[in-house]
């Protein structure tokens, strides 16, 4: 299974060493994802990465910096909204729910499907969440071309990769490693991505 990486909604002082060490540690996709911030704030990060990230990085929103840096492609946050005027080139979708799956994932590269693990406290909704799940993976709609995003966590991935997921879209199970405030030693998000990467495996 491919592994995603969100990036935080904020910017914050670590942020580019931190994305170059989860880079050598095999990540396979970055997702720069800052809603509501200015342009110039996500071109400042992408000076400060390395050039060989830039074919593995997708952007949310501020399309034009997939051609100025030549990024792997861009990501609509939704299953229906139209693509750039003119635009050619790799794209990805989030799809919130099953049914969007079907059209989405027939011209997207990839398409998300959110809050597949969300839980809530109703037990009977989760249950039918993993039924529903389970349903659509025995009629196929669940294949390398759908990543599960939303609640991955380091104890759902296995069953991400039973169902059939081609990826898995990391976010706040890596994020909570790391206080962007107080810390500045990032070994315990390191260690962690390193499960998650042998578990995607």
């Amino acid at each position: 299974m491919k592994i995603v990486l969100m990036t935080k909604p904020t910017f914050f002082v670590e942020e580019d060493k931190i994305l170059t060490a989860l880079f050598d540690e095999g990540l396979d996709n970055l997702h720069l994802y800052k809603p509501g911030a200015a342009p110039v704030y996500s071109e400042r990060l992408l000076t400060l990465l390395p050039d060989d990230i830039y074919s593995k990085t997708t952007v949310h929103e501020h399309f034009y910096l997939k051609e100025e840096y030549g990024l792997r492609g861009i990501h609509i946050d939704d299953a229906t909204s139209p693509l750039p005027e003119g635009f050619k080139g790799k794209f990805s979708r989030t799809c919130a729910s099953i049914d969007e799956i079907r059209e989405a994932r027939r011209k997207a590269e990839y398409v998300f499907l959110k809050d597949t693990f969300s839980t809530t406290d109703d037990e009977k909704a989760n249950q039918l969440q993993n039924a529903r799940l389970e349903r659509a993976a025995d009629y196929g709609l669940i294949d390398k071309k759908v990543y599960a995003f939303g609640g991955v966590n380091i104890d759902n991935i296995r069953v991400a990769k039973e169902l059939g997921f081609g990826g898995i879209v990391i976010c706040n199970d890596l994020w909570d490693r790391f206080d962007i405030h107080h810390q500045l030693d990032y070994k315990e998000l390191i260690t962690h991505f390193e499960r998650i990467r042998k578990m995607a495996n």
